[in-house]
């Protein structure tokens, strides 16, 4: 009633409220913001552009949490001088060249218009929707910015991970927060948590798996479920990632109406020296191959998006793995994207926060 109230009073055309003296700044007609947020993006994958993104990235905390004194000359003098060169050739195999832009990027700007549909046909104008990148551009500040130079008095930040990590929706929320606490006017906010066991994500991720299956002449021996790895310590900590994955392996197999041992739970992109999250992806499926298991597919419920890590490392590296092994059929199945199955769990769960707001 107060906001509808406020809007009313407000002049159309001029964004003024009627009563105020003429010299009051404009006033924004009220909105409610959903900001949509993933990893991130360089920017191209030439050198300079690869060493700015990952020295972002290499450099949060909640990533790679070892003393800076220890951790900043190694990535600064050793890490950022080689690495550059190879993620870029990484990137460069799979960029959209026709966009000039990475498949995330694409598939995130994809994403996000599906939802602003779904929400212009519920809400109206009511509700404005956007995406930014926790690393890289558009950057978590920017957005917030224009959300509020938009009139969003109310800001609903959704890291598009359907796992909780330290590593994901902790730094994009750290991002957020850091955004509102150099606004002169915060607006109302609210984080949306993880949705993994949510119904609709579970369906989603079923029948992306039976689309794939349905166009295989011969079914897989298995099904690997590969998730981004973390240092095993951060399990030991209390981060509650790894149970999560566990649960949603076991959600899709029960959903699919398959018996135990038929999906296999395993962990990719390893980083450094230390024990990750076992067991490694891209030395299991060349043990599967070992033990006869010449067909098999691999899906990454841990990415909303594909992106380097499934593009390249899956359908790259650990495919490699796989044939080199003895593997004789890998099927890559991929993330969920702008599927409408995905599109509909996701707008689910932003109308599930968004109660008591629209």
């Amino acid at each position: 009633m107060l906001d509808a109230a406020r809007d009313q009073a407000i002049r159309p055309g001029e964004g003024r409220l009627a009563h105020a003296p003429t010299d009051h700044p404009p006033v924004k007609a009220a909105k409610v913001g959903v900001l949509l947020a993933n990893l991130g993006t360089p920017d191209h994958y030439d050198y300079w552009s690869m060493r700015r993104y990952l020295n972002e990235f290499l450099s949060d905390k909640r990533v790679i949490d070892y003393a800076s004194w220890k951790w900043q000359p190694l990535l600064q003098l050793i890490i950022l001088t080689k690495r550059p060169f190879t993620s870029g050739a990484n990137y460069k195999l799979i960029w959209n060249h026709d966009k000039g832009e990475s498949p995330l990027m694409t598939i995130t700007k994809d994403q996000t218009a599906a939802i602003a549909a779904q929400m212009q046909a519920a809400y109206g104008d009511q509700v404005m929707v956007d995406f930014c990148m926790r690393y890289g551009n558009p950057s978590t500040e920017s957005r917030v910015k224009a959300m509020i130079a938009a009139g969003c008095e109310k800001i609903l930040f959704f890291p598009l991970y359907p796992h909780y990590a330290g590593a994901t929706s902790a730094t994009a929320n750290d991002a957020f927060f850091r955004a509102l606490m150099k606004e002169k006017r915060q607006p109302a906010a609210r984080t949306v948590a993880e949705y993994f066991d949510h119904p609709l994500y579970i369906e989603a991720l079923a029948q992306s798996v039976e689309r794939a299956y349905a166009g295989l002449e011969q079914r897989p021996d298995v099904l690997v479920a590969s998730y981004h790895g973390m240092p095993k310590r951060y399990l030991m900590s209390g981060d509650p990632y790894h149970c999560q994955c566990q649960k949603t392996s076991r959600l899709l197999r029960e959903r699919l109406g398959w018996e135990k041992g038929a999906i296999i739970t395993t962990f990719q992109s390893v980083f450094g020296p230390e024990e990750w999250l076992k067991p490694y992806t891209v030395e299991h499926v060349a043990e599967l191959a070992k033990q006869g298991k010449k067909r098999i597919a691999v899906i990454a419920p841990a990415f909303s998006a594909d992106c380097i890590e499934t593009l390249e490392e899956i359908n790259g590296e650990i495919r490699e793995a796989f044939e080199h092994a003895g593997g004789e059929s890998f099927t890559y199945i991929p993330c969920l994207n702008d599927d409408a199955a995905h599109v509909a769990a996701l707008t689910a769960v932003i109308r599930e926060n968004l109660s008591g707001w629209v």
